[in-house]
């Protein structure tokens, strides 16, 4: 394995879907339905939900370093998912999407970047990670600029 995909803790998101929606917004997260079956992609399961479906808009800090790089933005979540975990392929969210990639040293500092369009991610990532200081990689859609995934480097 070169390397895993790995959606958010559902955990971690739980108790916002018990939440009245003047609770959500004292926090600045929102309730939205999902009015197509793409455009709503789910950082829990790593798969856009399909029209209908309730998520949670919310804040989100995906790169909590203490560094520059700090990174926070809104992403989705849906309830009654599990953290879906993709090896060696990237998960249905990625598809069709341009990305940037942010990879990262141990330290949480930026040492490249890189953009991929649609159907590139893999051989981005595998390039990245040719780089022995790369430890971790974000993967941001491009043009929402919003966390896509956190994509590990294998340990093997």
């Amino acid at each position: 394995m070169t390397y895993a995909i790995t959606g958010l803790d559902a955990d971690r998101f739980a108790s916002l879907f018990a939440m009245t929606d003047a609770e959500l917004a004292a926090i600045n997260a929102r309730r939205v339905t999902a009015t197509a079956d793409r455009g709503f992609p789910c950082r829990i399961s790593l798969e856009d939900a399909k029209a209908g479906e309730e998520l949670i808009l919310l804040h989100h800090t995906s790169h909590d370093v203490a560094t520059p790089y700090r990174s926070a933005y809104a992403i989705y979540v849906r309830p009654g998912v599990e953290a879906a975990t993709w090896r060696d392929e990237t998960p249905p969210v990625f598809e069709g999407r341009p990305l940037a990639l942010r990879a990262f040293d141990a330290e949480g500092m930026l040492r490249t970047a890189r953009l991929a369009g649609p159907g590139e991610a893999d051989g981005a990532i595998r390039d990245l990670f040719g780089d022995k200081g790369i430890s971790y990689i974000d993967a941001h859609n491009a043009a929402y600029g919003c966390f896509a995934a956190r994509i590990e480097r294998d340990a093997a």
